[in-house]
Formats: structure tokens, C-alpha cells, sequence
């Protein structure tokens, strides 16, 4: 649930508390599997449940039953009227359908609460499917009686295939629910929908779409003298593009009425489909790809210190400022020349390495993806084409190839029309089976573009830098990275790729253009070819327009009114970022916050999440309090980390072998000797110290770079305010004698 921050408590200092600057949320210590409970199953099910219903209207409007002589036409086939029975059952289930969606909608928009409408929704659609199944299981029998024609003649409408269909979706979604309903009730998360505001919306628009389908078939069956489940297959197969040709508009009028209706028709499809890629694509990535991040993270630390190779994860305090620990004797020799020789040095190490994990689990992440929705498509490919064969046998002696081919016709919408769908079951199964094949082509298009598709290109680019485009970096090394990306890493396990020189980025995250304009702004003349032509960086210009434009304080007088920069330099001071200087105070220091603010926001803009080097990161860090050369507030990193939470609770994942599972467990941690306890307490210090390599790195959670920082700068420019704030109210003001005193008796005093 997405709820709105308290407001944070700046003491009385007005400086936020040290654990708020580093902290981060919890996404990535959380298993992956309770997203999907509480964000994708309620989706799925929301986008599910009004298609589930809309197939139980097609099975209740026409009868179950058709009556086809020999030698006849299977689409000239009389219909046989359904018993009161049967009508009545259906009607029910239909209803309970229907107020299970409304309580689903309903908690979607947060109107009624979670604890009364999830039962609703879930006995609903449990009932629902257990009478379409009764009906379908005992039916027949009582339906193959009192015909007036032999029972060999009687076949089973496309009614009773959409009721089938109604009856597994009811099945799955309240399914779907009860993980969700269970998850919550457990603690897992909170009893509500973890959805935007777009996410909510996607019920309704699925809900709107399918009205739209029903209705015009309604139309065009009335106007073509179609049967109304036929015209609900040529409405399906006209708003997928595909096109087949078996049924098309003969009137003048349907024709006319075409035109309209598959133009809005297309475009709400694709807003649907644009909804459910945004769902499953960019909702659930960063979340996904959170956890894949801690895994590896573990998994990176966990080996290094079995390998001893954690020397580069120990802080260097004062008392051994050359070195941590030495590292194995076997490569002591090789590693010795990796040892940084401060901490500003070690932590970007370490930030680079947590890049490297970042980099490999996004990798990761991304073909997994990949791989799900190709086993989907193709799973969708390779069973449908055998319902096809199975249901077109007895009409057209479909082979199994058969309904391969008209599968892969269709769901790539081209759509020739030499092999269609004739019986009952084949045009029910066709519409059940389109609604899941375009989004599952969407999702696997959009995961080739980032799998496939960026290898090739990166591939092709390897390949120039080898042979006729040498690059930045040496003919072995780029040999190396070509080995370590074709074996996902078990070649040259060790290698990392230089960093480029942002200025060669053609990613365009670099906005040196903008560096280089601000600084020719505040320069002298005698330096601006020298910015120009490299030779001068422009954070060089801090220490020659310090001083520029400064105005004389008066003695005792506010702290903004010793001004030490001109309005130029204020508006230039987020390009003269060096964290290894003194920052400015006062006024000089609100500008500099507001600058950098006014950047961030711009680099929230963009299309991709900007990734910031270690450089920008310490700038940041300075400003809002953590100094990366401070030894104190770095720890080492954890392989199994213990997580605090507010209300005095350790939260820790436990690798239970037995039964091969992976349990959860919640233990309150009262005393460090408290009989029972088999969590380990963590002193208040330790609790404060960080690493990059850590569970509490702000590279690490849900939220992106420019998001992490933009609220830690709003919150420093907060805490800095009230701070001077404070200061101008416990100021005394000055009276005549003090002023007599302080500027001499006789003299007047200037003027305010």
C-alpha cells in the first residue's frame, strides 16, 4: 500500500537523523514471491475476472445444445433450448460473477475495505466455478434426454465450450485471491492492494473493452443475420487485426459501421495491451530486480569472505591507514597492488564492485524474463495448436502441424484464411485463446528489445572495437569482456570493464555541455579557452570565484549576510562539485541545495534512470551529511543481513533445508541474553554504518538514483532552513545601549 510519509522529526538542531540519510525501503530484502501476492495476482485477476464473466454471459444468452443432421452445414445447425434448470443455474452463477468483480472493483478503488471485500470476490467466484463444473460434469446426461431427434445428432454449442472456459478463469482468479488474502492476513504485507493509481484503472479499462466486444457483436449479428457467438468470433478476430475472411460485412450498412467500430475498437485494444505491458514490464522490474541484486550481493560477499579476498570490504580507520587486512599469500603479490590506500579510495572500489553486481544481476534478470515469456508464447503456441487439432478433426481432419501453422498465423496477425476455425469448440477456444496470446506477444517483443536485440547491437560494436574501430581500451581487453559476456561470466570472472570517460559517453547521461556553459559563465576571460580546450576543470573555478563579489559582515550580523559568491556563481555552484572540499555555509549553502535540486529534478526527466558515478555520488553524500573519506560510519557488509525495524523486530530470511523450503521468521528481540533468542542483537552503532556492498546501500531497494537523491537533498535543504530558522529567532534583537557600545558613544548609528 502506498501511503504518504509522516513527517520526519528534525530534533532540535534541525538535522534529520543519521539512519533517514542512508536508509533505503525494504523491496529488496523482501521475496520476490510476495510482490507477485500482492501486486500481480490482484492484476491478474482484476483482468481475468471480466473476461471470466464476459464468457459466462455468451454461455447463458444462447442454448448448450444444437441439433446438426448428417450432411449438414455445421453453421446452419438448429439450436435446442435449454431447460429452466439449466437457465436458472446459470443465471446464478452469472449474478455471483458479477457482485464478486463489483467488491473486486470496488477494493481497487478503495471504497470498500480489503477485509470485506476479498471474501466476497473469493466465495463468488469459487461458487461461480463450482457450478459452472457441476453443470458441465452432471449435465449431459439430463440434456442428451427427451430430444426429438437421435442423441448422435446433438452436439454442444459454442455456449458450453465459453462456459468451460468461464469456469477455469473463475477457478484461477479466486485462486489468485486467496494467496493474496492469505499473505496479508499472515503479515506479509498490508491488507490492501500494493497498486498506482494506473494499476487500478486497468479492471475498468478491461471491463469497457469487453462491453465493447459484447455489444458489437450484438450489433453486427442483428445487422448480418449472424449467429451472436459467430459474431462475437468475427468481432474478435476484426479487433486482433487478423482478418481471416470467413466472416465478413455483406450489407452496405455493416460495412459502413465497420469503419468506425474497429478504428476505436484497435485503439482501446492497444491501450489495454499498453496497460498489462506496463504492469508486468515496468511496475514489477525494479522490485524483481531489487532482489535479484540482494541474492547477488549475498552470494558476492559470501564468497569473498570464504575466498578471504574481503580485504577490500573492511574499513580503514585511522589506526592502519595504509591497508586492511593482508590478503592470502597465494595472490599477495597481485592483490597487494589492489589495495587502496584510504578509505575515499577502498569505498570506490566498492562501489564499483557493487556496480558489477548490479550490472550482473540486471543481466540476469533480463534474460529470465526473457526465457518466461518465450516458454509462455510457446506454450501458448504448442498447446493451442493441439486444442485446434483436437477440436477440428471430426469437421476438417486438422493435423497436429495444421494447428501449429494456423497458431503462428495468427497470433502474428497475418492471417491468410486458408486454415480457420469451423466447430464450436475451435471458435470458443479461438476467442479465449487471442485474449492471451497478444499480451504475451507484446511482453516478449519488448524483453527481445532488451535481451536480443541490445546484444546484437553491442555485439556488433565489440566487433568494430576488435577489428577496424579500436576503442578506449586494448585489443586483449576487449577480447576478455567478449569471453566474460558470451559465458555470462565464468570466463574471466575478474574482469571489469575501465570506465569510460563520460565525455566519450554517447548514452548522453553525461551533461557536459551544461558543465562547460556554466563554468565559461563565471570564468575570466584568461580561462575560458583553457575550459575550453580541456585544459581546466571547470571544478577547478571553485577556489578562484571564492571570494568573488564578497560583501564586508557586519559584526554579530545574520550568517546569510557575509555573502562569499555572486548570483552568477550561485547559479553555477552544482557544477563545481569536488566532495573532497569544504562546502560553502550559510545562504551559499541553500543555493548550492537548490542548484542541485533543480538538476536531480531534470534527471528525473528522462527517459532511462540515470546511473551516477562514485564521484557524484560522494558530492552528494557531502551534502547531506556523510563525508566518504569518515571511516566511522562504513562497516563491513553482511552475506546474511540483519534488518532492524521500527518497532523493535529483527527481520531475517533462515534457509530451512527441511522439505527443501525457504521460511520466513518474525522474532521479537527484547534483551541481548533473553533465553530463546536465537537472533542476535545489534548495537546502535553498528546499526548506523554502511557500505556500499551492504543491505543498506542506497543503491540497493526499490527506488531509483534520482529518486534516492532528490529526496535526501529536499530534506537537507529542509533541515538547513529550520536550522536557520532557529537561529533567527533566538537571536536577540539589539537595542539603543548595545548599539552605543558597539559603535561608540556619540557616533550615530547607521541606518537599518
Amino acid at each position: 500500500m502506498q501511503t504518504e510519509s509522516p513527517p520526519l522529526d528534525l530534533g532540535d538542531h534541525g538535522r534529520l537523523p543519521r539512519e533517514y540519510r542512508i536508509q533505503n525501503d525494504e523491496a529488496h530484502l523482501t521475496p520476490s514471491r510476495w510482490w507477485f501476492a500482492s501486486s500481480a495476482f490482484p492484476m491478474i485477476a482484476g483482468t481475468l475476472g471480466p473476461v471470466a464473466s464476459a464468457f459466462s454471459i455468451c454461455a447463458l444468452v444462447v442454448p448448450w445444445r444444437q441439433h446438426l443432421a448428417p450432411g449438414q452445414d455445421i453453421s446452419k445447425a438448429t439450436y435446442v433450448n435449454d431447460p429452466p434448470w439449466l437457465l436458472a443455474i446459470n443465471a446464478i452463477q452469472l449474478a455471483l460473477a458479477l457482485v464478486a468483480n463489483v467488491f473486486l472493483l470496488l477494493n481497487m478503488a478503495r471504497r470498500v475495505r480489503f477485509g470485506i471485500a476479498q471474501p466476497i470476490t473469493m466465495l463468488g467466484w469459487y461458487i461461480s466455478a463450482i457450478l459452472l463444473i457441476a453443470l458441465l460434469a452432471a449435465g449431459p446426461g439430463p440434456l442428451n434426454q427427451g430430444l426429438d431427434f437421435p442423441t448422435d445428432q446433438m452436439i454442444w454449442s459454442q455456449a458450453l465450450w465459453y462456459g468451460t472456459w468461464a469456469a477455469i478463469l473463475y477457478f484461477l482468479n479466486a485462486s489468485f485471491m486467496m494467496v493474496t488474502f492469505l499473505g496479508a492476513r499472515a503479515g506479509y504485507y498490508p491488507k490492501d492492494f500494493n497498486l498506482t493509481k494506473s494499476q487500478r484503472t486497468l479492471m475498468l479499462q478491461t471491463i469497457m473493452f469487453l462491453l465493447y466486444l459484447l455489444l458489437g457483436a450484438l450489433i453486427f449479428s442483428n445487422i448480418e443475420g449472424w449467429g451472436y457467438l459467430d459474431a462475437l468470433y468475427w468481432a474478435d478476430v476484426t479487433l486482433f487485426t487478423v482478418g481471416f475472411g470467413d466472416l465478413s460485412p455483406s450489407t452496405n450498412l455493416g460495412r459502413a459501421l465497420l469503419i468506425p467500430y474497429s478504428l476505436i475498437g484497435i485503439i482501446s485494444l492497444g491501450l489495454v495491451i499498453a496497460s498489462i505491458r506496463s504492469m508486468i514490464l515496468e511496475r514489477g522490474r525494479r522490485r524483481v530486480e531489487a532482489r535479484m541484486e540482494e541474492k547477488k550481493r549475498c552470494q558476492t560477499v559470501r564468497r569473498m569472505t570464504l575466498k578471504g579476498d574481503d580485504f577490500i570490504l573492511n574499513p580503514i580507520s585511522e589506526s592502519s591507514p595504509t591497508s586492511p587486512s593482508a590478503p592470502p599469500s597465494s595472490t599477495e603479490s597481485t592483490q597487494l597492488e589492489n589495495i587502496p590506500s584510504s578509505e575515499y579510495e577502498r569505498r570506490k572500489a566498492e562501489f564499483l564492485l557493487m556496480r558489477k553486481i548490479q550490472d550482473q544481476a540486471h543481466l540476469r534478470r533480463r534474460w529470465i524474463a526473457m526465457g518466461i515469456s518465450t516458454g509462455s508464447w510457446l506454450v501458448l503456441w504448442l498447446v493451442g495448436a493441439l486444442i485446434f487439432h483436437k477440436c477440428e478433426e471430426r469437421y476438417q481432419g486438422w493435423s497436429y502441424f495444421d494447428g501449429f501453422y494456423f497458431c503462428y498465423i495468427s497470433f502474428t496477425t497475418i492471417g491468410y484464411g486458408d486454415y480457420t476455425p469451423q466447430s464450436n469448440a475451435g471458435k470458443s477456444f479461438f476467442v479465449f485463446w487471442s485474449l492471451l496470446t497478444l499480451p504475451t506477444m507484446t511482453v516478449l517483443i519488448s524483453n527481445a528489445g532488451d535481451t536480443v536485440v541490445k546484444f546484437v547491437r553491442d555485439a556488433t560494436l565489440r566487433l568494430g572495437n576488435i577489428t577496424i574501430l579500436p576503442g578506449d581500451d586494448r585489443f586483449l581487453g576487449e577480447l576478455k569482456y567478449a569471453a566474460n559476456r558470451l559465458t555470462l561470466g565464468r570466463c574471466f570472472p575478474d574482469y571489469i570493464q575501465p570506465v569510460l570517460d563520460p565525455r566519450n559517453d554517447i548514452s548522453g547521461n553525461f551533461d557536459g555541455s551544461s558543465d562547460l556553459e556554466s563554468a565559461v559563465e563565471i570564468a575570466p576571460d584568461h580561462q575560458v579557452k583553457a575550459i575550453k580546450r580541456g585544459r581546466m576543470h571547470p571544478s577547478s573555478l571553485e577556489k578562484d570565484t571564492e571570494g568573488c563579489g564578497e560583501v564586508e559582515s557586519q559584526p554579530d550580523g545574520p550568517a546569510y549576510a557575509g555573502s562569499t559568491f555572486t548570483s552568477k556563481v550561485r547559479r553555477s555552484l552544482s557544477r563545481l562539485r569536488d566532495p573532497l572540499q569544504d562546502l560553502p555555509a550559510g545562504t551559499d549553502f541553500h543555493f548550492l541545495l537548490i542548484s542541485e535540486i533543480q538538476v536531480v529534478s531534470r534527471h528525473l526527466r528522462r527517459k532511462e534512470p540515470r546511473r551516477y558515478t562514485f564521484e557524484e555520488w560522494a558530492w552528494y553524500l557531502r551534502l547531506i551529511g556523510e563525508d566518504e573519506r569518515d571511516p566511522s560510519s562504513h562497516g563491513k557488509p553482511r552475506a546474511n543481513p540483519l534488518n532492524p525495524s521500527p518497532d523493535g523486530t529483527v527481520r531475517h530470511h533462515v534457509a530451512h533445508l527441511r522439505k527443501g523450503r525457504r521460511r520466513r521468521r518474525r522474532e521479537k528481540v527484547r534483551d541481548v541474553g533473553a533465553e530463546g533468542v536465537a537472533v542476535p542483537t545489534l548495537d546502535q552503532s553498528d546499526q548506523l554504518k554502511w557500505s556500499w556492498v551492504g543491505h543498506r546501500s542506497p543503491l540497493m531497494g526499490s527506488q531509483e538514483e534520482s529518486e534516492w537523491i532528490l529526496d535526501r537533498l529536499t530534506c537537507r535543504l529542509r533541515e538547513s532552513l529550520s536550522a536557520e530558522r532557529r537561529r533567527q529567532l533566538n537571536r536577540r534583537p539589539v537595542g539603543p545601549n548595545q548599539l552605543a557600545r558597539r559603535y561608540g558613544r556619540g557616533v550615530p548609528p547607521p541606518r537599518q
